[in-house]
C-alpha cells in the first residue's frame, strides 16, 4: 500500500507518518521511485502501537523511541523490557531526596523485604517513595497505611501479567507484550480504579447518609 492508503487504515495523517518515519520511529517502506514507497502489514501494525503508546500510554515521543528499541533490540528479555516501560513512562528519578523521600525510600525498602520481592530498579523505588513522600507533606500519614494493601493486589495482578507474555511463542512476542501491557496496562488499573471509587463512594456515602433511627 502506498503511503495514502496507509493512512486510511491507520487513522494516522501522512505528515504525522513522515514525521514518524524521519524520527525512525517507523521503518522505511520499500521504494518503487524516488518519491515513492509502498507499506504493508507490519508498518499499519508499528503505527498502531505508536499510537497506542503515545495516546493511551501518554509516553512521548522520546520514551516511545527507547520503548520501540528495547522491542525491536535482539537478546531483549522480559525484565529487561519491564525496565524500560517504566524508564520510558517515568523518567529519571530525582538525584537527591528530601527528608520526606527519604524516609518515604526507607518504608519502600521495608516494604520489599516484608514480600520478598526481587529485583534493583531505584527508578520504580523512587516512584513509590516520591508518592509517599507527597502524603507525609501533605499530613496524609494514614493514607499511607495502605501500602501494603496496593503490595498485595498488585503482586498479584504483576504475577499474571509476567506469566502471561512469557507464555507467547517467541521472546520477541514476549517483550512486546510486556513494554505494551506495563504502559496501558498502568491507564487500565487506573480507570478501574476511578470506576470502583465511584461504585463504593455511592454505596458507602448511602450507608452513612442514610436516615438515622
Amino acid at each position: 500500500m502506498r503511503i495514502a492508503e496507509l493512512s486510511r487504515e491507520s487513522r494516522v495523517p501522512v505528515p504525522t507518518i513522515k514525521y514518524y518515519l524521519r524520527e525512525g520511529l517507523l521503518h522505511p517502506g520499500e521504494r518503487t521511485s524516488p518519491n515513492q514507497a509502498q507499506y504493508d502489514a507490519r508498518h499499519l501494525r508499528r503505527l498502531k502501537l505508536i499510537r497506542a503508546l503515545i495516546d493511551v500510554g501518554g509516553v512521548p515521543v522520546a520514551g516511545v523511541r527507547e520503548l520501540l528499541d528495547a522491542i525491536d533490540a535482539k537478546g531483549q528479555n522480559i525484565h529487561e523490557a519491564m525496565g524500560t516501560a517504566t524508564h520510558a513512562t517515568f523518567g529519571e528519578p530525582d538525584a537527591e531526596m528530601s527528608e520526606e523521600q527519604r524516609r518515604g525510600m526507607e518504608r519502600v525498602e521495608e516494604l520489599i523485604a516484608e514480600r520478598g520481592w526481587l529485583g534493583d530498579s531505584r527508578r520504580a523505588r523512587m516512584l513509590v517513595a516520591n508518592s509517599l513522600a507527597t502524603l507525609y507533606q501533605l499530613g496524609e500519614d494514614e493514607l499511607t497505611t495502605l501500602l501494603p494493601l496496593y503490595a498485595e493486589t498488585i503482586e498479584r495482578i504483576a504475577e499474571a501479567e509476567v506469566r502471561l507474555v512469557t507464555g507467547r511463542p517467541t521472546i520477541e512476542d514476549a517483550v512486546e507484550g510486556a513494554v505494551i501491557g506495563t504502559v496501558v496496562g498502568e491507564q487500565i488499573l487506573a480507570g478501574l480504579r476511578h470506576l470502583a471509587h465511584e461504585h463504593f463512594s455511592t454505596v458507602i456515602g448511602v450507608v452513612d447518609t442514610g436516615p438515622k433511627g
